[in-house]
């Protein structure tokens, strides 16, 4: 067990780090739309592959652009455990009962399988922020991210 814990851990460190760069390596969405309203965040899967030593799971990384002043629904994302990191600009953040949190650019947090994601959201109204999740989910799993309901 402690060994596929430590495999997991590597393989998220990898993935994120090339998911990172395939962040970066792409350009903002802080657009609006033609009636003027600011659009929501985009979301763009950067990877969705299986992990050939854990069985039954995956690595899905999903790059989240923020344009100024843009959140995110309220949301779960399942079983899933996921590692997220601020690729640029501001992401206030509250997962649970946790206090709500602005992350910067560089770092980090943790969501636990079950957890609501409360507050998602860029936390400037001038400049875009971007967000890599890596969500490390079963083989079989298709909705990834489950709203809360309106």
């Amino acid at each position: 067990m402690k060994t596929a814990r430590i495999m997991a851990v590597a393989v998220l460190m990898v993935g994120g780090g090339l998911a990172l760069q395939a962040a970066l390596a792409q350009q903002p969405r802080g657009k609006r739309s033609t009636e003027g309203a600011p659009l929501r965040e985009t979301v763009t899967v950067g990877a969705d592959q299986p992990i050939p030593n854990v069985s039954g799971k995956r690595l899905v990384t999903h790059i989240v652009d923020y344009p100024p002043g843009v959140s995110s629904a309220p949301h779960r994302h399942g079983p899933a455990f996921i590692y997220a990191y601020v690729v640029s600009g501001a992401v206030r953040s509250q997962v649970d009962d946790e206090p709500v949190r602005v992350y910067r650019a560089g770092e980090t947090w943790f969501e636990r399988p079950g957890s609501h994601h409360r507050v998602s959201e860029n936390a400037s109204d001038t400049e875009p922020a971007r967000l890599l999740a890596v969500l490390i989910v079963d083989a079989g799993a298709m909705q990834l991210v489950i709203p809360d309901p309106q």
